[in-house]
């Protein structure tokens, strides 16, 4: 339809016509397999905006003739998701055709909510499939965790996105200069819907034939004002708030919180920044900021917006307000630096575990007791001070 914008005019319909993500889709990858094989299962694609999760469930849809329900955890209710196990079992039933139940942004579906299709996928009623740009082990319960083939999507690479682009100028009827070409591909970080967007945008902005820098960088730039909430203003707001509890600064925390809040943020998301900042920058001078902030995040999972918002502001005021010490986290990134550049050294043979006579021979675990005031690290590092 040519009124669609220009990403959807050319989403793909079939494997041949997608590009990227090789280890799922090429010869012998997983998700090629259960496609030609037929045996699909429920499955969570995690990867970054732009990579394909939407792309791939509507190309599984059609393969496999299979009726495709596409719903965004953002707008979806239960009442929805009842619906739609409802149809699927009547058509299971009377014309033997399977459901897809693609849902987008399910890290944004509470736990009630995600309990709520567990029947229906573990009795085979729906083929589930989720997506989500958030490390589904935060976000996805563990029962339909469990239950689902998780898949990672990769950022698209330069050579998937020049053949993006060749195919939306041959769309518009245009071409590109080549600095503009690689301007383009360097800024759009993966994402082929940005590609697409802002070709689509300078095809409007020039009567030229061929695209020049100049176009393009004014089209992404039009478009970043467009969808600046899920770009650099996200990272720019939640950088702040960090920054600003960081800084025992309460106000600007809250203030920032509320920004996040009022623009729809997943409480999640937050809460989880939350956990992090306890351990990282509160540390050893308040170890109960950990207790709270993890109260903090289960609040919001169980009780969600509009509520958990005054969850949110009450762990804010308490870890801005609490004292700072960074100690363990820089001395535990110290020893990581040691594991990268030395590997695996000898452990010492007083602490190491001798289950068997032969390792009881050899030394391991041998007067233990005696040296338990000793370094234990090993010979190369010993001696060596992380924490103080």
């Amino acid at each position: 339809m040519e009124s669609a914008p220009l990403a959807e005019r050319l989403r793909p319909k079939t494997l041949a016509e997608f590009y990227g993500q090789e280890h799922l889709v090429g010869d012998g990858a997983i998700l090629r397999k259960l496609i030609d094989s037929d045996q699909l299962v429920s499955l969570i694609f995690w990867g970054p905006p732009g990579s394909g999760k939407t792309t791939l469930a509507k190309i599984i849809a059609n393969v496999t003739q299979s009726r495709f329900e596409n719903y965004s955890a953002v707008s979806a209710t239960l009442a929805d998701v009842r619906k739609v196990i409802s149809q699927a079992k009547e058509r299971l039933k009377l014309y033997n055709q399977r459901t897809i139940f693609f849902l987008d942004e399910i890290h944004r579906f509470n736990k009630a909510q995600q309990d709520a299709l567990l029947p229906a996928v573990e009795a085979g009623t729906i083929i589930f499939i989720g997506a989500t740009t958030e490390n589904p082990s935060f976000e996805v319960i563990s029962p339909l965790l469990s239950r689902s083939q998780v898949l990672v999507l990769n950022r698209l690479n330069s050579e998937d996105l020049e053949k993006i682009i060749k195919r939306g100028l041959k769309e518009l009827k245009l071409k590109i200069y080549r600095k503009a070409e690689i301007f383009l591909i360097e800024s759009a970080n993966g994402d082929a819907r940005i590609i697409l967007n802002a070709l689509e945008v300078a095809s409007k902005l020039t009567n030229d034939k061929t695209l020049t820098l100049e176009v393009i960088e004014e089209s992404l730039q039009r478009h970043s004002l467009l969808y600046d909430q899920a770009g650099d203003e996200h990272y720019n707001t939640i950088s702040a708030f960090i920054k600003s509890m960081r800084a025992s600064n309460v106000d600007a925390a809250l203030y920032y919180l509320a920004r996040m809040v009022e623009a729809g943020e997943d409480p999640l998301f937050i809460a989880r920044r939350m956990v992090v900042f306890a351990s990282e920058d509160i540390g050893m001078a308040q170890p109960t900021a950990l207790v709270v902030a993890n109260e903090v995040f289960r609040s919001c999972e169980i009780i969600g917006y509009p509520e958990c918002q005054e969850n949110l502001a009450h762990g804010v005021v308490y870890l801005s307000l609490a004292k700072k010490d960074r100690s363990a986290y820089n001395a535990y990134f110290a020893a990581l630096e040691d594991v990268k550049k030395h590997g695996n050294l000898p452990i010492p043979l007083s602490i190491r575990n001798a289950p068997t006579k032969l390792m009881k021979d050899l030394g391991y675990g041998k007067g233990y007791e005696k040296y338990t005031k000793e370094s234990l690290l090993p010979e190369k590092l010993k001696n060596k001070k992380y924490y103080s």
